[in-house]
């Protein structure tokens, strides 16, 4: 038994939900006996651990109107609480309790028909995708989460329903975080009596019991002992993980079958999609014992098969090889062995790309403990991970929620015409602000946004559709081929590892035995199935009219296959760029990449309708080729002529055009003539950018006098390589009128546009800090260069004669290389008089046999400085 105790004092619920910070924690903890009575049909099941917990939370239900509650995977709390709060009496409408998969609302509903003795659809009844079974009796209704979502968007007072449960909260989809804040704005505003009950297997608690302003209410549960295996050292980097997951299996099943015999119950593996399982199954077809039954278990399955695996095996052993959609919410019976691959697959949206791509990712720590715990449901039990127990700690504590790395299309068409800001809703996790204007943007493109953001009818009707926006902008402006297309692009491709081409996908569902016969590619006939089963629901949704208001006017074009897929995907229509590869620049701004060897690769413009999301340059793994003219015919209102000057890294010139754009892709493009000047310029200073500053040497001497008088604190600008390219605009454009290739660029000197940076008195004040040359006796000026530690000149040795007292700037010695005749440096020196005194002997000495035609006086002082050489006899 249990007992309960407060923590603090439940608060008293305020106006706004979405304020409400302060929350009451019960403990529930073994030891002290409930009075509370229960009773039927619950006080005549099978005890579960769920059970002590149930009179406090009614009791906060009662009293806050509002609760959170915490039990373990296999506690009981999806069957036995929408139950106790039926008898309970809590409410006078409907109950709903949203379920996060299809296969989750209709088994809990049966449980719990079952457990009244009843069917589904008279007391408990359930709606799902394409599914509904409910009748005017219905008081406890379980719906997958999409569903409460659409009743409060048609009546957000919700009539007739008292209250909402949120099961498995702690998933944190997106729709199950969009619902609670929506339930708890209405609460809010209009319905103070809505019940709202969040139940969660592993959640951090205070959080949404702080969003809500509502008591925790925790259970302890009841599990048997779980002993967990670990591998003993770390895969190799390149093992094949189902291979590895596959003996794992075989190793399991010998040893838990050899320690428990008949007792050792069903093996459940955890792997990450359909794709694994059936690679998984047909390795393990013939390797395990003949009493073994392999039942896969994963969202797309037919119902009857996700019942097989879920119901009890008459006879013999049963392995269910499934996704996480086994982790939670489902209770498989006779598990008393799990063994984790480890893997999960999420989806995740790239704002830079606009592109959503599953990826397959190590679980979480919370993850791992409740696959674990499916071990120890019915019996002490045994789990098997593939990965050592040092590479446990890694591992992250929770999964993301889903509206952190989504796509927030949907969201933000609810938002829309919910008529609010995400900031205005008590959101547990705010949207990411990049993620969600890439939404608004593209249902811009859609038109089911308009100008200002606002909802358009056309957006209305999007929100109505099951389906994504995308694929419900292109369901209304097709028939049949609309539909199919629809469901096709909803789904898996069903021609893994084949060409691109979506009409080769269109000709398996038109006949799929010829398809068979006629091609050498793999046809996944189940997902094949599914599309058409989804592709009939769907025909009742769709427009039939190839029309629509928005996105341009659809036209007869509209009709077409690939016409239809670009209505779908107007920021994926890609064109080819230049050179052998395929490459193909899309409407939206980003790159993909065919193989070589597709059907497709020569097209010059194409849709690409799935890719591997990669950010940098996306693999199109589905396309459909399409013509520029279906384009202006789709979106003629979107197609604009442009005049643009810009760099071509490719060219290495400012080009000058005049092109027919589609977003990113050009229809037309001509030489844009009488360009303006300045457009050029601003062009050309890019490509400045691209092939850096190339400073002659004169410049660099100017460049290094600025920096250290600078260094010395003087106030001049910044000659750096930095500063320049940071105010580039301000003194280089101007004098880039007649420069437009990096031919102009190389022949440019740049001396006098720096030059321009500096005024006057700046110029005076940098002549008179460091000057730019040295005047020699002779009245030539020597450029000095202060880019060596000291100020230095170089000079022919016979142009110095006579000069007693060493040349100084500022104050400082000049450092004097000393040029032979032939300008070779033949003394480095800081002391010009001391070199007289000194070594000018031995040079004197060397040269003189080396240059005798030149002059080489005993006393340098007193000689006369010359460049000349000695007159001929």
């Amino acid at each position: 038994m249990a007992r309960s105790r407060w923590n603090g004092t439940a608060p008293t619920p305020t106006a706004k939900s979405h304020k409400r910070t302060v929350c009451a924690i019960w403990t529930l903890r073994r030891g002290q006996a409930i009075t509370a009575p229960m009773t039927a049909p619950l006080s005549s099941s099978p005890k579960l651990p769920i059970d002590d917990a149930l009179p406090d939370l009614i009791r906060a239900l009662r009293d806050q109107g509002r609760a959170v509650l915490q039990a373990p995977p296999g506690a009981g709390k999806t069957t036995r609480v929408p139950l106790a709060m039926l008898e309970a009496g809590l409410c006078d409408g409907r109950i709903l309790m949203l379920e996060p998969r299809r296969l989750a609302a209709r088994t809990a509903a049966e449980r719990m028909a079952e457990t009244l003795g009843e069917i589904p659809g008279q007391t408990i009844g359930y709606r799902v995708r394409g599914e509904s079974k409910t009748s005017k009796s219905t008081r406890v209704e379980v719906v997958t989460e999409g569903i409460l979502t659409r009743m409060l968007q048609s009546d957000p007072d919700l009539p007739g329903v008292g209250a909402v449960i949120f099961d498995e909260f702690h998933e944190r989809s997106l729709n199950a975080d969009l619902g609670l804040a929506l339930c708890l704005e209405v609460a809010g505003a209009l319905r103070d009596d809505l019940i709202l009950l969040a139940m969660s297997a592993t959640l951090d608690a205070g959080p949404v019991a702080a969003l809500m302003e509502a008591p925790i209410v925790t259970s302890e549960g009841r599990s048997f002992p779980v002993e967990t295996r670990w591998l003993e050292k770390p895969l190799a980097p390149k093992a094949r993980r189902v291979d590895a997951l596959v003996d794992l299996i075989l190793q399991a099943e010998r040893e838990t079958r050899k320690e428990a015999g008949t007792e050792a119950g069903g093996i459940l593996a955890f792997l990450p999609g359909e794709g694994e399982i059936r690679r998984a199954a047909r390795a393990l077809e013939g390797r395990l014992p003949g009493d073994c039954h392999i039942r896969p278990l994963f969202g797309a399955l037919p119902f009857g098969e996700q019942r097989a695996a879920i119901q009890p095996e008459p006879h013999g052993r049963k392995v269910v090889l499934a996704t996480s959609i086994a982790e939670t919410s489902l209770t498989i019976q006779d598990i008393r062995v799990v063994v984790d691959m480890g893997q999960a697959r999420r989806a995740r949206f790239d704002p830079g790309s606009g592109m959503s791509r599953l990826i397959t990712e190590k679980v979480t720590r919370a993850e791992a403990t409740q696959r674990q715990g499916r071990a120890g449901r019915v019996a002490p039990g045994t789990c098997y991970r593939l990965w050592t127990k040092g590479e446990e700690g890694a591992l992250m504590a929770f999964p993301p929620a889903e509206i952190e790395a989504a796509d927030l299309t949907d969201l933000a068409l609810e938002l829309a015409l919910w008529g609010a800001e995400p900031d205005e809703l008590p959101f547990l996790t705010q949207p990411p602000t990049g993620s969600l204007s890439e939404a608004r943007a593209l249902l811009t493109l859609l038109g089911g946004l308009d100008g200002k953001g606002r909802i358009t009818d056309h957006g209305r009707a999007l929100s109505a559709l099951p389906l994504h926006p995308r694929l419900g902008h292109m369901l209304t402006k097709g028939g049949k081929t609309a539909a199919t297309l629809a469901a096709l692009l909803a789904e898996r491709d069903p021609l893994r590892g084949a060409p691109a081409d979506l009409m080769l996908r269109l000709e398996a569902l038109r006949d799929p035995k010829a398809f068979r016969q006629r091609r050498p590619h793999d046809l996944n006939m189940p997902t094949l199935q599914r599309i058409t089963s989804e592709a009939k629901r769907l025909a009742r949704h769709s427009g039939g009219s190839g029309k629509g208001d928005a996105g341009g006017d659809g036209g007869p074009a509209a009709t077409a296959p690939a016409a239809l897929a670009a209505l779908a995907y107007p920021d994926r229509i890609g064109q080819r760029r230049k050179g052998d590869t395929p490459r193909f620049l899309l409407s939206g701004g980003k790159g993909a990449i065919l193989a070589n060897e597709d059907t497709l690769a020569a097209s010059p413009f194409l849709v690409a309708l799935d890719t591997d999301g990669n950010p940098r340059e996306a693999k199109i793994r589905m396309a459909a080729g399409i013509s520029a003219s279906d384009i202006r015919d789709l979106f003629g209102d979107q197609v604009h002529w442009v005049e643009t000057c810009h760099w071509s890294k490719r060219d290495r010139r400012v080009l000058a055009r005049r092109q027919e754009r589609f977003g990113a892709v050009v229809l037309k493009d001509r030489v844009w003539k009488g360009a303006p000047a300045e457009q050029i310029a601003e062009a050309m200073l890019e490509g400045v950018r691209d092939l850096g500053l190339r400073l002659s040497a004169a410049a660099r001497r100017l460049q290094a006098r600025v920096e250290l008088c600078r260094a010395e604190g003087i106030d001049l600008p910044d000659f750096s390589d930095q500063g320049l390219l940071d105010s580039i605009e301000d003194w280089l454009l101007p004098m880039l009128t007649n420069v437009r290739s990096a031919e102009d660029w190389k022949a440019f000197d740049l001396l006098p546009a720096l030059k321009t940076r500096l005024d006057w008195t700046q110029s005076q004040l940098l002549d008179r800090e460091a000057p730019g040359s040295f005047t020699t006796p002779l009245g030539r000026k020597i450029p000095i260069d202060y880019s060596s530690a000291a100020p230095e000149i170089q000079v022919r040795l016979q142009e110095l004669f006579g000069v007693t007292r060493h040349p100084t700037v500022g104050g400082a010695p000049l450092k004097i290389v000393l040029l032979s005749p032939a300008q070779r440096p033949i003394q480095i020196t800081m002391d010009l008089p001391g070199f007289w005194q000194g070594s000018y002997a031995d040079v004197r000495k060397d040269m003189r046999a080396q240059y005798p035609k030149h002059p080489w006086p005993e006393d340098p002082t007193e000689a006369d400085p010359t460049l000349r050489a000695k007159p001929r006899r």
